[in-house]
């Protein structure tokens, strides 16, 4: 598939109606969890491509690109809107949430699965097991809140069990920066691996930096705002892989390229025949706006789009499945891994004056941080942890369900 051989309406004539703005809602009870989870990820990268425009717009003076911007991003604008209402309302802010939780874990694992970039693989790697844990805690806290055991919201195709934990998860904001990709000789899977991992992660954090101040009781609220800081923390080592050489008009191309590119997979993955109909309508959508944003990077900066995206042929399709044997041998592997300027090191190879060490002396008693509260609170009502696990965790360390662990990954 070439998005710049397909045909698609004048910029003009690209408007959502307002009748087709509110869809029907999808029924949380019988839709596919891998639904929710690219209604999640649509999202998100509608927020991501508004928001750049918006921040291109605010560094341009050119009348034609500036309107250009302003016309693409109330499109976008409108897409986001109408996937955003695909969420029923009985659905509640936790349910949701659990959907975050295995989008991230599931596309992490799907993208490192089919990258060949080390530096991508190991970024992808590292954070997949912290947001493996996020999907815990979260877990937990729903039992306890709303009796709801999580495995039947991410249809038993995510195992819910302790990653590398959260506490462990707090460092020095510079270590989370690596080393960016070069984009004239990156492969074009490894730009599209980088570019939705971002916007899928800025878009979870928003929701819980938003969301916590909506949760219903005290442990929920801070739980939401610590893992909210953690988000941000894989955005930054997220966007930081990105070329930011690239141009404004190039990374505009790139940006309408890698929707196309989503949008497309989510209508050939999809199962529900209404919400692939949207899909579908959205991608036809973006093949107009690719094209405007292609004309205009010829126009000003005499670039064709081979430059940014090759002969325009898409990579493999990105498909949401199950990930269990990945996970696994990537938590029985790096656990322990802590990040380390550019790179990542077992906790145990770093020195005892690491600036990890000192951060984490401002989080305080690792035992009165809510992400372990909240597990701790779980044991002591229920007599064990909640989990939905397949076989025997592969960490030791970790198999204990009466216990959270608040030392491994954390301590020498």
């Amino acid at each position: 598939m070439n998005p710049f051989n397909e045909k698609c309406k004048t910029l003009d004539k690209n408007f959502i109606p307002m009748k087709k703005m509110y869809p029907k809602s999808y029924n949380k009870e019988r839709t596919s969890p891998y639904t929710k989870t690219r209604v999640i990820l649509m999202n998100g990268t509608e927020f991501e491509s508004a928001w750049f425009m918006h921040q291109f717009a605010r560094h341009c003076d050119n009348p034609e690109i500036l309107s250009a911007l302003a016309t693409v991003r109330r499109q976008e604008q409108q897409q986001q809107k109408r996937i955003s209402c695909l969420k029923p309302l009985n659905e509640s802010i936790l349910e949701t949430t659990i959907g975050y939780e295995q989008l991230a874990v599931d596309l992490t694992a799907t993208l490192a699965r089919n990258e060949k970039d080390e530096n991508n693989i190991k970024a992808l790697n590292f954070a997949l097991l912290e947001d493996f844990d996020h999907l815990y805690r979260y877990a937990n806290l729903l039992k306890m809140d709303k009796g709801i055991d999580a495995d039947t919201l991410v249809g038993k195709m995510t195992e819910i069990m302790p990653g590398r934990p959260t506490i462990a998860e707090h460092r020095y904001p510079a270590d989370d920066l690596k080393p960016h990709m070069d984009g004239d000789k990156a492969d074009l899977y490894s730009k599209l691996v980088a570019s939705t991992i971002t916007a899928a992660e800025q878009q979870t954090m928003n929701y819980y930096m938003n969301i916590a101040q909506w949760y219903k009781n005290d442990l929920g609220r801070k739980l939401y705002a610590e893992i909210a800081m953690i988000e941000e923390a894989h955005v930054t080592q997220y966007e930081s892989l990105k070329d930011p050489n690239m141009t404004w008009l190039e990374q505009w191309l790139m940006h309408e390229y890698c929707e196309c590119w989503l949008y497309y997979s989510a209508m050939e993955d999809e199962s529900d025949e209404a919400i692939k109909r949207i899909w579908s309508e959205h991608f036809r959508m973006e093949v107009c706006h690719l094209k405007v944003a292609a004309k205009l990077l010829k126009k000003y900066e005499n670039t064709s789009y081979e430059k940014c995206v090759g002969d325009g042929e898409f990579p493999k399709l990105l498909k949401l499945g199950s990930n269990k044997d990945y996970i696994r041998r990537v938590l029985g592997s790096t656990v322990t891994l802590t990040a380390d300027d550019m790179d990542y090191k077992d906790i145990k190879r770093i020195s005892d004056d690491h600036r990890y060490f000192i951060y984490q002396s401002f989080m305080g008693d690792p035992e009165r941080n809510p992400s372990h509260l909240v597990i701790q609170k779980a044991i002591d009502r229920m007599g064990k942890d909640y989990r939905y696990q397949d076989s025997e965790h592969p960490v030791k360390e970790l198999r204990d369900r009466t216990k959270d662990n608040v030392k491994i990954a954390r301590t020498k």
